[in-house]
């Protein structure tokens, strides 16, 4: 039961930090520092911290379905066209293409030197480093980006080299827990001229893709040996992070239609600051 109780925790974490610039990986790794599984296969949490993540990115796949499926498969949705590319939504289409663009280096570098980067980075002393170092770009950034009008307001006025750009700066994330997927794709488009709400729907989006291959690539290395108890746990948070993930999504998309990312960035450096006092001095 209480490992149970532990599952439902980091779902709730998960579900709330997936989202929010303020790096789900990062209060992950913390977390388990604090209340690790008992009774798991070695190399367990390094699995479950991402393959979690895809019960919030069914939420997004839930919310955003209209935005996200590319066929048309009613007579409404294919009026005025016909053939075979009847069935396509064009627009919806280009956008895959263009998120694939964004994947690349991510893909790319994540095969070559996930091990790598996990042995290096996947600590608490560098969860805080980049929790404060991407707090201080958020400000930094968004006081930068006061008043400017973006010049891409639409999802459809994404070009192909700006998704690359977008993924460029989504490889940050991939190198370095703590430094948030969401955030620094965010920070990026902001950089390049993307209003915010298309930011942040673009990586919603994108984060489709590279989870399930993040989670792909976990469970192979895990070897899908799976105890009943693992199976529970990892069952347990992906559907609370998915229930968690409904709300927070909701709510992100109402808050920054009004406001900046500012108050994430104090918050990563708060954080970043107090996991560092407690690991170099008080631990």
């Amino acid at each position: 039961m209480l490992e149970i109780i532990k599952a439902i925790i980091y779902g709730i974490v998960e579900g709330i930090t997936e989202w929010l610039p303020i790096s789900s990986t990062g209060h992950l790794i913390l977390v388990e520092e604090f209340i690790p599984f008992q009774n798991v296969s070695e190399g367990f949490f390094d699995m479950f911290d991402v393959v979690i993540q895809l019960g919030a990115i069914m939420a997004v796949v839930l919310l955003f379905w209209h935005k996200i499926w590319p066929f048309a498969l009613t007579e409404k949705e294919r009026e005025d066209r016909t053939g075979i590319m009847s069935y396509i939504k064009p627009d919806i289409m280009t956008m895959w293409f263009k998120i694939v663009v964004s994947c690349l280096p991510a893909v790319v570098i994540g095969l070559l030197f996930d091990d790598l980067f996990d042995a290096l980075f996947y600590n608490p002393v560098c969860v805080a480093l980049a929790l404060i170092v991407f707090g201080v770009a958020f400000l930094l950034i968004e006081t930068w980006n006061k008043g400017r009008r973006p010049k891409i307001r639409k999802l459809s006025e994404i070009t192909y080299k700006v998704a690359l750009l977008i993924g460029l700066f989504q490889l940050l994330a991939a190198i370095f827990p703590g430094t948030s997927r969401s955030g620094a794709t965010i920070l990026g488009a902001l950089l390049i001229g993307v209003s915010r709400t298309v930011a942040a729907e673009y990586t919603f989006f994108l984060a489709i893709p590279v989870m399930f291959g993040a989670s792909l690539l976990k469970l192979v290395k895990f070897g899908f040996a799976f105890t009943g108890l693992e199976v529970a746990l990892l069952l347990i948070g992906m559907v609370v992070s998915f229930v968690v993930s409904l709300f927070v999504l909701r709510f992100l998309m109402g808050y920054i239609k009004k406001h900046d990312f500012k108050v994430f960035g104090w918050y990563r450096i708060v954080l970043g600051i107090l996991v560092l006092l407690y690991f170099l001095v008080l631990k």
